[in-house]
């Protein structure tokens, strides 16, 4: 075993030994299935702490010609698959942490020529009797060997893109660096499976990629990845069994990552630190500072500033992730830098409304620090005034809702400019931030004869919390916004439902720019 060539198993083995283990080698099956065909090529990008090198550890474990792993999947998911024993420990694997490369050379040119060497050496030390062309040359050496003695390889890169995340790094480097890879890899014949991971997609220069052989698992679309994406809903559930930790905690703490097909999605790293713990606190995002989340919300383009505040406040807000470049550096909207924070984890993406949200409770508190140390006093404001604001709405204080809701507007009047209920709804639910810890918020909910903008079901901790229909008017009245709730009968979403109800009536008058806000009761 070598440094690059069929590693040792050692990494594999010690993730299998810790603590908590998730069984993530059914995404081996599907790998198996790519072998040897033109979709060999994958490239899985997700964010930090997502299990991307783990998994790298455990492909190469499973492959390594080098290695006998049969003891380490005989009772896991791929043991049970037909394709196990036909592809295990048959491939010659060559892993390389471009990380590692990039951090110990001075330059492109440098480490290109140091990843040519490392390898090559290894290479010619296992196959000493082959007669190589160029012995400095990775392409030739694995091309000899292929030819010389019908052998294929799998090749490992972890960290593909993180030249693309260096700021020092220049677009001449790029462009020799995806280059090399291309001619490393593309169309190679002695290559049965290629796997990059990394943070970006593949990049793409204009017209022209370099890379296009490769198959895209991203965050903004995983395909048939997304349960190898994170942990799953079912396993997490699982885990606070194990550890009797109340699973809606830490559902409400680390999910909120949804795929087609997968609606929930963890963050590993953050449930393991959890569980492990036995304490809620930000875990996935110490591996990063908030300053990286400051840098790109505070950017200047139009609609950023109000995205963001949008989504801090619940809602959802539709991009467009097709004109992202991947640098971290070259933005042309909003949309850009929205995609990139998706890519990063700060955002989850609906692949079906083509829409981003903040995932969780523990990403949420991240944007508030953020937005802290930006100085954006009046959401700071609106969000630490909302727990008092949220208790005058249950004690049914009628003027004290209006007031607040209005202070909020009136705060934030140069990004929540009203011109119809949807700007009002961003109002108001900036103003009950705090109800985010008590309530399932649902917008836009269907109920009785049409639907309903806002209601809150209270979670299963906090039943003792009254239901909330909210419905909001701009330019007409309170009484005719309780009205509808009524004559609609939203009330009948609710089917079931024993508590108390609070219906509530905001309407924002635009010429005397005053909210009113009427509160009823009912069981």
């Amino acid at each position: 075993m070598g440094r690059y060539l069929n590693v040792t198993t050692k990494g594999f083995q010690e993730s299998i030994q810790s603590e908590i283990y998730v069984d993530k080698t059914g995404m081996i099956a599907l790998l198996n299935r790519m072998i040897d065909t033109e979709q060999k090529y994958v490239c899985v990008s997700r964010p930090r702490r997502f299990g991307k090198s783990m998994a790298i550890k455990m492909l190469s474990a499973y492959y390594n010609s080098e290695a006998d792993s049969s003891k380490m999947f005989r009772n896991m998911e791929i043991g049970s698959e037909s394709t196990c024993e036909a592809y295990r420990n048959r491939y010659e694997v060559v892993l390389v942490n471009m990380q590692e490369f990039y951090s110990s050379n001075i330059n492109m040119d440098l480490m290109i020529r140091k990843i040519n060497e490392g390898i090559c050496h290894e290479l010619r030390k296992k196959y000493p009797t082959v007669e190589y062309t160029d012995i400095r040359s990775v392409v030739d050496t694995m091309y000899d060997i292929f030819l010389s003695e019908d052998r294929t390889f799998i090749i490992l890169i972890d960290e593909w893109d993180c030249i693309f995340r260096e700021p020092g790094c220049k677009e001449d480097d790029w462009r020799k660096y995806l280059n090399f890879l291309r001619d490393w890899m593309k169309d190679k014949p002695y290559i049965s499976l290629a796997y990059m991971t990394g943070i970006l997609p593949v990049k793409k220069y204009g017209n022209h990629s370099a890379l296009n052989m490769f198959t895209e698992y991203s965050m903004t679309n995983p395909k048939r990845m997304g349960e190898y994406m994170g942990f799953t809903s079912d396993e997490v559930e699982k885990l606070c069994a194990r550890y009797q930790m109340n699973f809606e905690d830490v559902k409400t703490w680390y999910d909120g990552y949804s795929f087609e097909g997968i609606s929930s999605v963890y963050s590993p790293k953050s449930v393991v630190e959890c569980l492990t713990n036995g304490i809620f606190d930000n875990y996935w995002n110490q591996t990063e500072t908030f300053e990286a989340l400051k840098v790109y919300i505070q950017m200047n383009y139009d609609g950023l500033k109000d995205s963001v505040i949008e989504m801090i406040a619940g809602d959802r807000v539709r991009i467009n992730t097709g004109s992202f470049t991947n640098d971290m550096k070259t933005f042309h909207t909003s949309d850009d830098v929205l995609t990139l924070l998706v890519h990063l984890g700060y955002l989850a993406y609906d692949f079906k409304r083509k829409e981003v949200y903040i995932p969780n409770k523990e990403v949420r508190n991240e944007f508030l620090n953020a937005v802290n140390i930006i100085g954006w006093n009046e959401v700071t404001a609106a969000v630490a005034g909302s727990e008092s604001l949220l208790k005058s709405l249950w004690e049914k204080d009628e003027n004290a809702v209006a007031a607040g809701i209005e202070k909020v507007h009136q705060d934030n009047m140069s990004v929540l400019q009203y011109n119809d209920e949807n700007s009002l709804s961003c109002t108001v639910s900036l103003a009950l931030y705090a109800a985010q810890e008590y309530y399932m918020i649902f917008r836009e909910l269907p109920a009785g004869k049409g639907y309903a903008d806002l209601v809150y079901l209270p979670k299963a901790k906090y039943s003792d919390k009254p239901v909330m229909i909210v419905e909001l008017k701009w330019d007409k009245d309170a009484e005719g916004a309780i009205a509808q709730i009524k004559k609609k009968n939203y009330s009948a979403a609710l089917k079931g439902y024993t508590g108390t109800i609070l219906l509530v009536g905001v309407n924002y008058d635009r010429g005397t720019k005053e909210h009113t806000c009427i509160i009823e009761v009912t069981e």
